[in-house]
């Protein structure tokens, strides 16, 4: 049997008995289907290159290897996740390097009206800055995705030097988000074999000391409850932290992952998947499987996410269509936007101003398809509130 086949018979099946009788058909409905757009079909590319629905627009904010307009820090290579933060009325846009030695992360500093008041590195000398997560704090974690690699909790206003935080563990680190009503620290890790972690801050706001563990269950499971189990070394060394513990659960390439309204939601770009973890009964659950999708799949290369205060998640891929898409409260899946012309790039680093008007993202590679070609991009328009 096909995988697509499998899987679908496997989901739907035990979705079924979980619904105590309810029909396949409502069942099946618990993963996201393509549906049409609260927002419209997608229009034709604007003079960026982006498709976009109709009241939306977009603005080039940075590009790689030139000053960010008004300022003089020149644009990092290779932006990968980023963040927002609250400045006064303003905001700060916060975005990671993934280059080796160099790495780290730099900055946009935006007043009310949204005009550029200055740029600044906050973090240099790392390796490999993917993507990571911003922290109740008030502080940005940015992660390396390497071997052993380490997260920093960084400060977006470039004021406090930036920490490593050791005690989050030492792997292929990709994204982190945090959840105050628990008290935790989520983290994904990329590669084939990866788990999924949570850490526990000895005080909530203090990264230097806590308990770091490992998701447990059958690697199988998609849809149920799951363990968890500390992580006896968190340096994983000469034991990497992920085979330290015989039944932590496995996910194909851990990337994005995001915390809001009582739910983790992380995704695994080796299944094209993204996964909701609700830690109040410790289950967990598929929000979104490209393999259970009727017709053609409008999100593939699943990587980074984030979810708007209305509760639509949007979803960057890496590679694909170069889309962003959008997966509804209803379970509705559809393209959000289109970067046209880059197909040797990926889309990274989405994120809200606080304010919920406007979306940044951007293109790690762009045009020039390498890491001095990455754009970073501004969309504004009509979201929902």
């Amino acid at each position: 049997m096909e995988r697509r086949n499998f899987l679908r018979v496997a989901v739907v099946g035990g979705a079924a008995a979980a619904f105590g009788g309810a029909s396949w058909g409502t069942a099946f409905a618990a993963t996201a289907q393509p549906g049409p757009s609260p927002y419209g079909a997608l229009l034709a590319a604007d003079a960026n290159g982006i498709h976009l629905p109709v009241g939306f627009a977009s603005r080039v904010i940075a590009r790689t290897g030139q000053k960010v307009a008004g300022t003089d820090y020149f644009w990092h290579p290779a932006p990968d996740g980023g963040a927002c933060f609250a400045d006064g009325a303003g905001w700060i846009y916060v975005s990671n390097s993934e280059v080796p030695l160099v790495g780290g992360v730099g900055a946009v500093r935006f007043d009310a009206s949204g005009a550029i008041t200055g740029a600044y590195r906050t973090l240099s000398g790392t390796n490999v800055n993917c993507a990571g997560g911003a922290t109740p704090w008030g502080t940005w974690l940015s992660c390396e995705e390497i071997d052993y690699g380490r997260v920093f909790e960084t400060d977006p206003w470039g004021v406090r030097a930036a920490v490593a935080r050791p005690a989050l563990g030492k792997f292929k680190h990709e994204a982190c988000a945090a959840d105050a009503d628990h008290g935790y620290i989520y983290l994904t890790e990329d590669t084939t074999d990866g788990c999924f972690y949570r850490f526990r801050p000895t005080t909530w706001g203090d990264l230097s000391s806590g308990v770091l563990e490992v998701m447990t269950g059958a690697n199988d499971l998609v849809d149920g409850p799951v363990g968890w189990a500390r992580v006896p070394d968190p340096d994983g060394f000469p034991i990497t932290t992920r085979k330290q513990v015989p039944t932590a659960k496995r996910f194909n390439g851990g990337e994005g992952c995001h915390y809001a309204a009582g739910t983790c939601w992380f995704t695994t770009k080796g299944d094209n998947r993204v996964w909701s973890y609700r830690p109040a009964t410790s289950t967990i659950a598929l929000t979104y499987d490209d393999s259970l999708v009727t017709g053609t799949p409008p999100l593939t290369g699943v990587d980074n996410i984030t979810r708007s205060a209305t509760g639509d998640l949007y979803i960057a891929e890496d590679g694909g269509d170069m889309e962003i898409n959008i997966i509804t409260p209803a379970g509705v899946v559809a393209p959000f936007l289109r970067i046209a012309g880059q197909s040797s790039s990926e889309i990274t680093g989405p994120a809200f101003s606080p304010d919920g008007r406007r979306l940044y993202f951007s293109s790690q590679r762009g045009t020039a398809g390498n890491v001095f070609g990455g754009i970073t991009y501004e969309v504004t328009g009509p979201f929902r509130s």
